[in-house]
């Protein structure tokens, strides 16, 4: 790998440690002005069978450009919801880019790219009724969310890289690699959602046992357990006051916001993520059930108790809003 690449995949790391979507909110009004359909393919260039190395390369003649940042770890072999930021080296985040994923097998840029994957993006806003303190008063805001749709066909790792569109040039940039493409213990679409029981606002005697959220949210009426397979379910693992990637915050207000939409006909139960809300004292025995590692995660179940839509990572009020009406 050339040095070049072997900094710009440092500094990417770098910053995708401090944020994987910076911040934890927003200053829209929630209705997805910011959201913005995914470029044609056509818009970027094929890669032809040049290797990953060289399409970035020929088709940005060298020019580094903004720091692109996965903000999902996991992913599986088939199409993947790729969810990430996209950030000058200052870190503020670029909401108005056009981008596009290229992607291949290995742990090296010089294998044969595949793609383009153009990106849309997701507005993480909410309307201002349903922000809360714990996300407004954080000084690194969220805006927007980049969201391609990538095909991977093999297990192990794969390097990423995107190239950045401006008129009719491009700049590139070379991603911090996630886990290894494979199976994970996390269930998948079409899968049975494990049986657990999540704590609600009854069995405690102060709700911030159960949540950090401030105010505390909505979501802690119904027991896992005891609507599984009755009706339709969104369990959103999060931690707004805790959140290692910084986005449970704005998902945490987003799933509030449509709960109020679908009312009783769903039920919609936040898991906080870590016992008594302390991070050294390891995650909760429902996120171990779940076989997650990182937050959050959302799971869309359908009232037979399968996995109907899984979110990892940031998503918005109209990607969670076309999950829920698919189970309804």
């Amino acid at each position: 790998m050339p040095p070049v690449f072997r900094k710009i995949i440092a500094a990417a790391a770098a910053l995708l440690a401090v944020a994987v979507v910076a911040g934890c909110g927003g200053s829209d009004n929630g209705t997805g002005s910011r959201s913005k359909a995914a470029p044609a393919a056509t818009e970027f260039p094929a890669p032809h069978g040049q290797s990953l190395e060289q399409v970035l390369l020929s088709a940005s003649k060298g020019q580094q450009g903004p720091v692109v940042a996965p903000a999902a770890a996991m992913f599986y072999v088939g199409s993947n919801r790729f969810p990430f930021g996209v950030f000058t080296a200052g870190r503020d985040q670029i909401t108005d880019a056009q981008v596009a994923i290229y992607a291949t097998p290995g742990p090296s840029p010089k294998g044969a790219a595949i793609g383009p994957f153009p990106a849309r993006i997701e507005d993480l806003t909410t309307k201002p009724a349903f922000r809360a303190k714990t996300t407004a008063d954080d000084p690194s805001a969220a805006q927007v969310a980049y969201v391609s749709d990538v095909p991977l066909d093999k297990t192990g790792p794969w390097t990423f890289g995107a190239l950045v569109r401006s008129g009719d040039t491009f700049q590139y940039s070379l991603l911090p690699s996630p886990h290894p493409v494979g199976q994970y213990p996390a269930p998948q679409v079409g899968q049975k959602a494990p049986v657990v029981n999540t704590p609600t606002v009854g069995q405690v005697s102060n709700i911030s046992e159960i949540d950090t959220r401030v105010p505390p949210d909505d979501m802690h009426n119904d027991d896992l357990a005891s609507v599984l397979g009755k009706k339709p379910v969104v369990l959103l693992f999060a931690t707004p006051a805790l959140c290692q990637s910084r986005v449970c915050g704005p998902v945490t207000d987003e799933a509030e916001q449509v709960k109020q939409e679908f009312g009783d006909r769903v039920a919609f139960i936040h898991q906080e993520v870590y016992n008594n809300n302390r991070i050294q004292d390891g995650p909760r025995p429902q996120m171990t059930a779940y076989g997650l590692q990182t937050e959050p995660w959302c799971f869309i179940i359908d009232r037979t108790g399968k996995v109907s839509s899984v979110l990892q990572g940031p998503f918005s009020v109209q990607e969670l809003e076309a999950a829920v009406q698919k189970v309804t």
